[in-house]
């Protein structure tokens, strides 16, 4: 709480306090009028300061920090936790490139600032190993760090609410005897003030992460669906990409009684990630339960392929997943219906792009159908027939490619085409590709492409 007043904190306030008073000076208000205006707002933050401080003192910080394993750790506990861990995907955001497993340092881009994952390894100094159960329990299901500070919701736990008692007692036993302890010291946030103070990130948690409860399945619900359920709502966390968020930057739904939202589709990270609904054009309505569980085996099918940040989930998480779970997970988003969005609009049918012929037909064939198990086909690809051509784009100019898994160890490359092709060119090839071949999505413009060369560098 001392943080809260300190001085460096009432300086800053007293800054705002001036910043707010000028423009409202400049518009005329008079000596009275600026400072009832900027007394009333310093009042409110001061509110929402002692609120924040009593209901914590009230109410807790959530959860028993002194919190006792429910179970005993032994080496079966240790390897199911080691399996969880690899279907939450935790390597993917806790390992930076280059750096120690588990030992965080990943830059993490947010609307608000960079954000750098943090070192989950048993270190006691820089690490977790000094955490009690009930301090691993409130900062994976709860979002509240061992310190009492809401953590950003770069860390998902929002869908890690819903993890079981005994899986999360596993991956406690995991990361505490079957990861080896690193040094290496957690990176302070890149966010500018007043968006780094974290004392509002309360109230968002308050407001939006659900309050933690074991998965438990709907009445009647298939065994296997309700499987699949369990690992995309909340260990697999699919939601945090898949899902649009709103202006508050929470997800519109965490599960499918939250309504047609849920995974349907959602601009990440310089990437567009497609709607998992069951869309024919836009999503995954042409893709049989045995395509699903394919591709998160091995990153393609015969008619598609991973890349980008998904290329990262199959090589970290989805490879490894039993193929019982992967098809649980199969079965789970074939029940879903597709969403109440719009449908693409129909594009103007071009008759021949010489440029994908000069480019692109070699891999993805004249006919646009690609070539099985190798390069994915266009023709009705839900990346293709999108609303947002963000990730069609992105690949276009920067490449990207397959990842390499146990079961497809080749790793096919699409060549970056941003250094060697206009803006103009791209648009007009992507447009042709949304164009044909029974793909009915809008053009391009070439403003949409420069948009984007500039904001990915």
């Amino acid at each position: 709480m001392h943080s809260l007043f300190s001085s460096r904190t009432l300086l800053r306030l007293r800054a705002v306090w001036r910043a707010g008073a000028a423009p409202l000076e400049r518009a005329g208000f008079g000596p009275r009028a600026v400072k009832f205006a900027t007394v009333g707002v310093l009042s409110g933050v001061i509110v929402l300061l002692i609120a924040y401080v009593v209901a914590a003192a009230l109410g807790g910080l959530g959860g028993d920090r002194a919190a006792q394993l429910p179970v005993l750790v032994n080496s079966a506990l240790v390897t199911r936790g080691a399996y969880l861990a690899r279907a939450g995907d935790c390597t993917a955001c806790h390992t930076a490139p280059g750096g120690g497993r588990f030992a965080g340092g990943l830059a993490i881009a947010s609307p608000i600032g960079t954000l750098f994952s943090t070192n989950i390894t048993p270190d006691r100094r820089t690490g977790i190993g000094a955490y009690s159960y009930g301090d691993f329990e409130r900062s994976v299901r709860r979002g509240i760090s061992r310190s009492g500070r809401t953590l950003y919701p770069a860390m998902p736990y929002p869908s890690y609410s819903r993890i079981t008692d005994a899986d999360l007692a596993a991956l406690y036993a995991f990361f505490m005897h079957g990861v080896a302890p690193l040094i290496h010291r957690n990176r302070s946030e890149a966010v500018p003030w007043p968006l780094s103070m974290r004392w509002p990130l309360t109230y968002w948690r308050w407001l939006f992460a659900p309050r933690p409860r074991s998965f438990l399945p709907r009445p009647g619900q298939d065994p296997i669906v309700a499987r699949g359920a369990y690992l995309v709502e909340g260990l697999g966390h699919c939601g945090a990409c898949h899902t649009p968020r709103a202006a508050t930057f929470q997800e519109e739904a965490l599960t499918p009684r939250d309504g047609q939202r849920f995974l349907a589709g959602s601009r990440f990270n310089g990437w567009f990630a497609p709607s998992l609904r069951g869309g024919d054009m836009a999503g995954l309505g042409r893709w049989t339960a045995s395509d699903i569980e394919a591709f998160l085996m091995t990153g393609r099918t015969d008619k598609f392929a991973a890349f980008g940040e998904m290329s990262l989930v199959v090589h970290h998480s989805t490879q490894f997943m039993t193929a019982a779970d992967r098809i649980a997970v199969a079965w789970f988003l074939r029940t879903l219906p597709p969403a109440s969005a719009k449908r693409p609009s129909a594009g103007v049918e071009l008759t021949v792009s010489q440029t994908y012929l000069d480019e692109c037909a070699a891999c993805h064939g004249a006919d646009g159908n690609g070539s099985p198990s190798g390069f994915p086909a266009l023709a009705r690809n839900p990346i293709v027939n999108t609303n947002d051509p963000t990730s069609l784009i992105h690949i276009v100019l920067t490449g990207g490619a397959m990842p390499a898994t146990h079961a497809a160890q080749t790793q096919l490359v699409m060549p970056p085409f941003g250094q060697v092709l206009s803006d103009k060119k791209i648009a007009d090839t992507l447009t042709f590709v949304r164009s044909n071949w029974g793909n009915h999505a809008s053009a391009i413009s070439p403003a949409k492409v420069t948009a984007l060369r500039r904001s990915i560098g």
